[in-house]
């Protein structure tokens, strides 16, 4: 069974299990290395009334990067990127929401990576709702963005020998959402 926009006001939280935040980069300008974090939390407020009024924040822990290769994963986890033991979290917080027609939406906010903040805009997929096993009342949403990590003071690189660089400076960030109702 699902409901209609109004009927999902309310508060939600990130269902971890079901929701990944994962992220794609340019590797030697000829690939791309996929990863995600593991550990990460988030709230919202969701006004299916007025979309506008909707709210939520994210928190992801550094140190649970995962590009599948342990000795990367912890090169990324150091100061030439993330900097995990000294900014442990990567934070994003609305600061609008705008809808952009009955499934598509536009959520801005401002991101920090490192000690850096910018503001971005995600746009996101409402994938629709529905009730689990358990009761709970689901949304799932899809989104992501393009950002530049040097912009994020995220600059570490090496020169290839037949030119270009070993890592892209645009990052694609994705959120594929599943967030249950509280209340």
């Amino acid at each position: 069974m699902t409901v209609s926009l109004p009927e999902l006001t309310g508060d939600y939280v990130l269902d971890p299990t079901h929701t990944r935040i994962g992220f794609v980069a340019r590797h030697a300008m000829v690939t791309k290395v996929r990863g995600a974090f593991h550990q990460f939390e988030g709230t919202a407020h969701l006004d299916g009334a007025d979309p506008a009024r909707s709210s939520g924040q994210v928190v992801i822990k550094t140190e649970s990067i995962d590009t599948g290769v342990e000795q990367r994963d912890q090169h990324l986890r150091t100061n030439d990127f993330l900097d995990a033991p000294n900014f442990p979290d990567i934070t994003f917080r609305t600061t609008g929401v705008e809808q952009k027609s009955d499934t598509d939406y536009r959520v801005t906010g401002d991101l920090t990576i490192k000690d850096t903040t910018k503001p971005v805009s995600i746009d996101f997929e409402y994938t629709g709702n529905a009730v689990d096993p358990y009761g709970n009342l689901r949304v799932g949403l899809e989104g992501s963005v393009t950002i530049s990590r040097k912009e994020f003071g995220v600059t570490w690189n090496a020169a290839l020998e037949g030119g270009g660089v070993l890592v892209g400076d645009k990052v694609v960030l994705e959120f594929d959402v599943s967030a249950i109702k509280q209340s």
